[in-house]
Order: C-alpha cells, then structure tokens, then sequence
C-alpha cells in the first residue's frame, strides 16, 4: 500500500460516522450584532490611519460628497463601481470621474487603465483596522480592488466589530452561500531586502475609508 493509499484510508476510517453532506451542518443562529460603540469607532479610525490609510467619518447624507471630494483630491479620472453599488453613489462619481461599469471592466488590463474603484464592504474590525469585503453585488469582484490605484470604501458603523472573532462570526455563511473574502489592512505594502517599504505592488497604494455614522 502506498503512503497516499494509506493516507486515505485513515481518512475514510476516520470519517465513516460523518452522515451530513458538505455545507449542511446547521448552525445556531447569532444573538447579537456585535457592533462596537463609540469607543470601538475611535478605535476602527485609529487602528485604520495607523496603516496609512484615509478615514472620513461622515452622516448617511455626506457620503456622496465625501466621495466626490476623496476622488478629485486622488486626480481620478476614471473610476470602476459594483454592478450593486447605491446610485446615489454612483452619481457622486459621475462629477468628477468616467464611470465604467463592472461588467465592461472585464479583464486585468481593463483594470489596469482604470484610475480607481468605490464599493461597500462587509464589515470592519476596531483592533485590528481590517476592512473585510465578501464580494456580494455592492462590493464586486475580487480584481475590483486590487489594481486599480485608488480604492474609496465605505464602511458603516453597524458594520464595525470589535475582534477578529467577532468578524469571523459574523461572515460565516448559509449553507450554499459561501464566498470568497479579502481582508484589507490599509493601502498595499511591501518591503524590500533593505527593508524600504514600497506602496502598490499588490495592490493600491490609496486607500480610503468613509465611515458612516447616526
């Protein structure tokens, strides 16, 4: 017998009393939001700027000017938005920018000759300054927020946990509903063998947070 052989018969002995199918365990639902209050925004804000990053806390009535303002002040003169993204959104980034649908950005290169992106997220973690995307229709697809320079995301208060396991409880999903994540701690960075950090080699050297309160 070989060791692969081996190896999956200990599997299959060891998973012989398992009767549910892949994604169908249930699951207790959650009693809480676990949204952070004040101090925990304060701490989302700090933690996020501490990575480079951009954070303007704004009411639900600022955040179209504020992503107006974000992209002017970036010299972005195309933009790429979600199928799902809030028209009102969207409109904020017609004054100032070309808006090119995530359906005509189809490939890298697309990306590529596209200045930057605005979408929603998931949620954010106050420790550890983490914005979390699932890609649901407001967010778009993975690529969107890698290439492109400049990537302006808004985040809502209610969105805003207090630790990594809060996060964790919060995204795990229904059954048949995975999706892919990407957790963003500020703008791309790297260093190199002198340890000189460089901004933008995986992706962008911009990054913008609105928080939206009240």
């Amino acid at each position: 017998m070989s060791a692969r052989e081996e190896i999956l018969r200990r599997v299959r002995d060891a998973t012989t009393d398992v009767t549910t199918s892949a994604g169908a365990t249930p699951r207790e639902p959650l009693t809480g939001s676990g949204a952070v209050g004040a101090d925990g925004l304060t701490q989302f804000v700090e933690t996020v700027e501490d990575y480079r990053a951009d954070v303007v806390r704004v009411g639900p009535d600022g955040v179209a000017v504020a992503i107006t303002a974000a992209l002017r002040e970036r010299g972005c003169g195309s933009v790429v938005v979600p199928e799902g993204l809030e028209p009102t959104w969207v409109d904020a980034v017609a004054e100032v920018a070309e808006v090119r649908r995530e359906s005509q950005t189809r490939t890298h290169a697309d990306l590529d000759a596209t200045d930057g992106v605005v979408t929603a997220a998931a949620l954010g973690i106050a420790v550890t300054g983490t914005i979390v995307l699932d890609h649901r229709a407001d967010q778009g697809r993975r690529a969107l927020t890698l290439v492109p320079d400049t990537h302006v995301c808004v985040v809502r208060a209610d969105q805003v946990v207090q630790d990594v396991p809060d996060a964790v409880a919060r995204l795990r999903p229904d059954a048949g509903d995975a999706r892919p994540l990407t957790w963003i701690s500020g703008p791309s960075a790297t260093s190199d063998i002198e340890l000189q950090r460089v901004e933008g080699v995986h992706g962008p050297r911009n990054l913008v947070v609105l928080l939206v309160e009240g």
